[in-house]
Order: C-alpha cells, then sequence, then structure tokens
C-alpha cells in the first residue's frame, strides 16, 4: 500500500512540473507579446531639445618638424672644427664645421702654377702664329706677281696653319686648366660646412640643431652625419583618420591642437595635406597640418590630440543618444505619451551624434522620447514614470544640457 502512495505521489509532482514548464517555456508568442504590451514598464523620459550641435572629430597623432635634413660633407677630410650643437639656432648659410684643408690648398697652388704656363703657352704661341700670318700674306703678294713659286706658297701655307692649330691648342689648354682650377678651389670650399639657404621665405631663425653625431678629430666621408637639422616654425602635426571620417575631412579646416606638456594650452592648425588613398592594412589615410610655433614650444615628437569641426546645425531636433534602440532592421526612438502613460515606436534618420546628443535629421518630432526601461518596450507598450508629480531627475538634466549647449546660465 505504502508503495502505490509513493507512485501516486511522484506521478502528481511530475505533472505539476510538466505544467510548470509548459508555462515557462510552451507559451505562445502572441500571449507573451500581449502580456508584454499590457504590462506596464517603468521608464524614464527626457523632452525633444531644438539647440545647437556639432559635429567634432577627435584624433591623436604625433609633431614632426616642417622640413628636417642631414648635414654632411661632400669630400673626404679629417674635422677640424665644429661650431653647432644640439638646440643651438642656425641661420641660413651659417659656419657649421671646417674640414683639414692642407691637401686642397696644395691642389689649389697647383692648378694655378699650372694655368700661369698655360697662359705663357698662349703668348708664345700667338707670337709664332702672328710671325707665320704675316709670312704667309707676304707669299701671296708675291706669288701675284710670280716672284715666288707655287711650292714656296704651299709651305708658307702650310707653316701658316700649323701655328694657327697651336694657338687654338694652347688657348683650350688655358681654358682646362681654369676648369681644373675652379674645380679644386670648389672642393676647397667644401671643408667649410655650410647650412644651405632656405628656398622659402620664412623666418631665419626657425632652424635649430636637432642631433649631433660627431666630434673634433673624426674622418668623415661624404656620407657621414654631423648634425641633423630641422625646421620648427611652423610644426606638422600628423594624424590618421578612418575610412568612416575621411570624406569629412578637408583642406583648409582649422584643427584645435593639445597636448600632455601644456595642457592649459590650445594651439590652432590647419588641415594643408590629406593623402589621397588609406592603407590597406590599417584602412586609414594621413593627414598633415601646419601649426604655427614662433616661440618654440613645441617640439617634434610629441604626442597631441587634434579637434577638427566638420560641421555645425543651429536649432537641431536633438535627443540623448540612451534614447536610440533598433526594433528588427530599423533604428527609432520610443515617443512617450505621458497623458496616456503609452510610447509609440518612430523610426528615425541620424543627422549629427556628438557624445550624449544625437540630431534626428527625419522625421521632425517633438515631446518627450524614454531614455531608460526602452529595451523592454514595443510599439503601443503602457509605461509608468516614476514622481509622477514632479519633472523626472532625467528631464531636469536634459533640459540643463539643452541651456549649457545654447550658452545660456543653468
Amino acid at each position: 500500500m505504502k508503495k502505490f502512495l509513493i507512485v501516486v505521489f511522484v506521478i502528481v509532482i511530475i505533472i505539476l512540473l510538466g505544467w510548470r514548464v509548459y508555462q515557462e517555456f510552451f507559451l505562445s508568442k502572441e500571449e507573451f507579446t500581449s502580456r508584454r504590451v499590457n504590462a506596464a514598464v517603468a521608464v524614464e523620459i527626457a523632452p525633444i531639445q531644438k539647440a545647437p550641435i556639432n559635429d567634432i572629430g577627435y584624433f591623436t597623432g604625433s609633431l614632426l618638424p616642417w622640413s628636417q635634413f642631414t648635414v654632411a660633407p661632400k669630400i673626404t677630410g679629417r674635422l677640424k672644427k665644429i661650431y653647432a650643437n644640439i638646440g643651438d639656432v642656425v641661420f641660413s648659410n651659417q659656419l657649421i664645421a671646417i674640414l683639414d684643408n692642407e691637401e686642397y690648398v696644395q691642389q689649389v697652388e697647383r692648378y694655378q702654377a699650372e694655368l700661369e704656363v698655360a697662359k705663357a703657352n698662349v703668348e708664345e704661341a700667338k707670337s709664332a702664329y702672328e710671325v707665320a700670318r704675316r709670312e704667309y700674306d707676304r707669299v701671296i703678294t708675291l706669288r701675284e706677281k710670280k716672284l715666288v713659286s707655287e711650292a714656296g706658297l704651299d709651305v708658307a701655307e702650310a707653316k701658316y696653319k700649323a701655328q694657327n692649330a697651336k694657338y687654338k691648342v694652347a688657348v683650350a689648354q688655358v681654358a682646362q686648366k681654369e676648369a681644373s682650377l675652379k674645380e679644386a678651389q670648389v672642393r676647397l670650399s667644401y671643408t667649410k660646412i655650410r647650412i644651405s639657404p632656405k628656398e622659402e621665405d620664412k623666418e631665419i631663425n626657425s632652424r635649430v640643431v636637432g642631433e649631433r653625431f660627431v666630434d673634433v678629430g673624426a674622418l668623415l666621408n661624404p656620407s657621414t652625419s654631423i648634425v641633423t637639422i630641422l625646421d620648427i616654425d611652423p610644426l606638422k602635426g600628423v594624424i590618421h583618420v578612418i575610412e568612416r571620417d575621411y570624406p569629412k575631412v578637408q583642406v583648409g579646416m582649422e584643427a584645435t591642437i593639445t597636448t600632455d606638456a601644456f595642457p592649459s594650452k590650445t594651439f590652432k592648425g590647419k588641415i594643408v595635406r590629406l593623402a589621397p588613398l588609406l592603407k590597406e592594412a590599417s584602412r586609414e589615410a594621413r593627414v598633415e597640418i601646419e601649426i604655427p610655433n614662433p616661440d618654440h614650444i613645441l617640439k617634434p615628437g610629441m604626442f597631441i590630440r587634434a579637434q577638427i569641426l566638420f560641421a555645425k546645425r543651429q536649432d537641431a531636433i536633438i535627443v540623448p543618444t540612451s534614447s536610440l534602440v533598433r526594433r528588427e532592421t530599423k533604428q527609432g526612438i520610443f515617443l512617450a505619451d505621458p497623458s496616456n502613460k503609452t510610447v509609440s515606436f518612430i523610426p528615425v534618420q541620424l543627422g549629427i551624434v556628438n557624445g550624449e546628443m544625437a540630431e534626428i535629421a527625419q522625421p521632425p518630432l517633438s515631446g518627450f522620447v524614454v531614455i531608460m526601461g526602452q529595451h523592454l518596450l514595443e510599439d503601443g507598450s503602457s509605461i509608468t514614470i516614476p514622481d509622477e508629480g514632479t519633472e523626472p531627475q532625467s528631464n531636469k538634466k536634459a533640459a540643463m544640457k539643452g541651456r549649457q549647449s545654447k550658452g545660456e546660465k543653468p
């Protein structure tokens, strides 16, 4: 008898558990939806506002010198003196270093002596040429009078042409020696290493020595670096923009620059170059910003943050970004009706999205939107609003943000 009662008890328990499972997991979709719609959901709401909104891009990057080059000798030589060190301001055509020039001075003196010899040879050849020319003219006159034979005329003509050729060779040798002398003088000038003049008409004190690589006594080759020269006014700010922001960036846009080194200061810049391609690995494009640096307080290599104003709207319809939801394939908001305690799902087209606020481009809206609890809502759901007798705290905060965005005092 006891076994029978136990079996009956177990069967009853199984039936009750099965009914519970059925209620929990096999409830029809229509019944579930009906319950969800009819059940009042506690939500928070905020007013839809009309206020200015800006589309601002935030980027990070680095500062680079506007131009940079390395000073190196054009000839081989031992470093005799150096006049530049790290941090020194340098000017166009300033003397940076001197190489030992004894060998090059001797070459100049040798070519000068050879040039003097060549000039003396020219005078000698010219004198012989003039004698041969006069003799040739005299023989021609005598030949016309039948006083000289044809052979005598040929001999005089040959001597004249030979002396003419020697004279031309002597003149050419002078030109050759002059060229060799100039080459030696140029090589001698290379022992004095100077800063090249600037091509652009900019401030002359914007170049500084970034690095120094050698000391006095070092044997330098034409590829040996002596110092690196940086042009730091203006500086070049380099940032990278992703594919989504690339169409917004235009040459000529202004940028606001901040650095960790000077957190309380902002610097103005202007976009001067935009890469025509995006790197395949990162899907980013290089953007260069010209940043004036007249006081030289910014330095190449600093980390920067850049803000670029892409667009600005006045009297835009804006809502908190927390109110945006997606139902199936549509993005929208739940428009609240505080009087009837219901909500309506409204598909929207977004404009500018900036931090905590988003612009509603279409359709035109007014009233209140749900900013909390909307994940439990469907179109037509019933709602309850906490603190119905007073304005919800979230509404006060949203209104305060709206007044502040317009420039009003809270």
